[in-house]
């Protein structure tokens, strides 16, 4: 700590004297001493140091009471008058004047020089900064090792501790770690990632800046992008795994395997929850973390849609929190689940019912257990893209040269049940006009919309186009 102006006066090698009373400002830790013979030192000075004179130009009672005015004014913690040279002792001009202002002066002595002075703070200073940088570098230390050994969680309890203040961290808008931001004043620190993911790390108030929390700022960025990066590894992988199991090209016994290697108990029902984030959202789904409070076992990217495995009883509920979490982060996204299922196959189907759920235009899309749609896109060897686009690809072309919107009119005719007049007048068109669209329809596609066998075809070419 620096030395105190009771301690410089407590030196017995200085031999100083104090000749006003100091005890307002005796454990005040002294900033510097400035050594001047000018009138007007005050442009010098800058707040906590002593100021040294011999009084050279202070050879009338005015310049006496105005130097120590200045002095005061310009906020030196206390005046050293030299004797001995300009001045045998003290001007009482002084002792009257400073005592009036409540600034401590002290007598030093012929025989010790400024430089004594000065350096004895000097050295103190020294000594202070070199063990606050030791204190420091023990602190960086020991944060590292912490984060090494035992992760971000522990190398942010370590940072409370050694701070002695509550510490907390959010991440896209949730809490990663420490208390909730209650009605307690905290003091936020922005932590750069690399992501736009609005990391913020929190000190409970009153709060002092400290080269630790410094080092702590740095440290917590690196290892969440760090985490980023891992992460967007790890969902890639599992993405490929799902990827092989979704288009059928596993056995069974390599689909346990693959599965097993990502982290799924194949034995366990699983659901599979889906999010497809909007336009311009894709990329922060390959790193996004999940807040601890959503628990899941493995979560990948397949086809720029972040697929998530939770415990099938869970799914519905785990749906609603991440959306919320979404919402938060500022992603927009629709968020579906499929039933719970075990085994490979099951897992399977769990993702095409969630796959499915998507096109109901939701935030949140719950499951048609058991439909059609389902077990066709699950089976991968049913040609529905080609059905697709042999029976849907004339009407695109056709309404793209002619602005026709067979595609629109047909796609409400089979929403609305087949009903003729539901959808004129959904469409504010005659029904005369439907009719005449729906035969353009059925010769153009070589399906009949208005006949059964061929209204399932129709819908199942919709339904494949809409999701791919």
């Amino acid at each position: 700590m620096a030395i105190t102006l009771s301690r410089l006066l407590g030196s017995h090698a200085l031999s100083l004297r104090a000749l006003t009373d100091i005890s307002a400002a005796g454990d005040t830790p002294i900033e510097w001493a400035a050594v001047t013979e000018l009138r007007d030192p005050s442009p010098f000075l800058s707040g906590g140091e002593i100021v040294l004179t011999t009084g050279l130009r202070q050879t009338t009672i005015a310049n006496q009471q105005a130097f120590v005015e200045t002095v005061h004014g310009a906020g030196a913690l206390a005046l050293g008058y030299g004797t001995g040279l300009s001045h045998r002792s003290v001007p009482a001009a002084v002792i009257r004047k400073a005592t009036e202002l409540g600034l401590p002066v002290f007598e030093v002595p012929y025989e010790t020089p400024f430089v004594a002075i000065t350096k004895l703070i000097a050295d103190t200073l020294n000594a202070d900064h070199l063990a606050r940088l030791e204190r420091l570098l023990k602190g960086h230390q020991q944060l590292a090792s912490t984060l090494l050994t035992g992760g971000l969680r522990s190398m942010l309890r370590e940072l409370s501790r050694m701070l002695g203040s509550a510490v907390s961290l959010t991440q896209f808008g949730a809490r990663v770690h420490g208390p909730e931001l209650g009605k307690e004043k905290w003091h936020p620190i922005p932590i750069a990632t690399g992501l736009k993911d609005k990391c913020t790390l929190y000190l409970a108030e009153p709060y002092t800046r400290d080269g630790l929390v410094d080092y702590a700022q740095g440290l917590i960025g690196l290892e969440l992008a760090n985490q980023a990066r891992l992460r967007e590894s790890n969902r890639l992988v599992a993405g490929q795994a799902f990827s092989d199991l979704i288009a059928g090209n596993l056995s069974a016994s390599e689909a346990t395997a693959r599965l097993q290697g990502i982290g799924i108990t194949v034995d366990r029902p699983h659901s599979v929850v889906l999010v497809h984030a909007a336009s311009g959202h894709e990329k922060a789904l390959r790193t996004l973390p999940i807040p601890p409070h959503l628990e899941h076992e493995v979560s990948a990217i397949v086809d720029d849609r972040l697929a998530l495995v939770v415990n099938g009883s869970h799914a519905a509920k785990f749906a609603d929190q991440l959306d919320g979490y979404l919402e938060g982060a500022g992603i927009t996204a629709r968020v579906s689940f499929g039933g719970d299922y075990a085994q490979p196959n099951g897992l399977r189907w769990s993702f095409f019912e969630a796959l499915e759920a998507l096109r109901h235009g939701e935030r949140i899309n719950t499951p048609s257990r058991l439909s059609l749609t389902s077990l066709l896109l699950a089976a991968r060897d049913v040609p529905l893209q080609a059905l697709a686009q042999e029976a849907l690809g004339p009407l695109e072309a056709f309404d793209k040269k002619h602005s026709a919107e067979l595609l629109g009119t047909l796609r409400h005719y089979l929403e609305l049940d087949g009903s003729v007049g539901a959808v004129a007048e959904t469409l504010g068109l005659h029904r005369n006009t439907v009719r005449y669209r729906l035969q353009q329809i059925s010769e153009l596609s070589g399906y009949d919309p208005t006949t059964t066998a061929d209204r399932v075809q129709l819908w199942l070419a919709l339904t494949a186009k809409d999701i791919t």
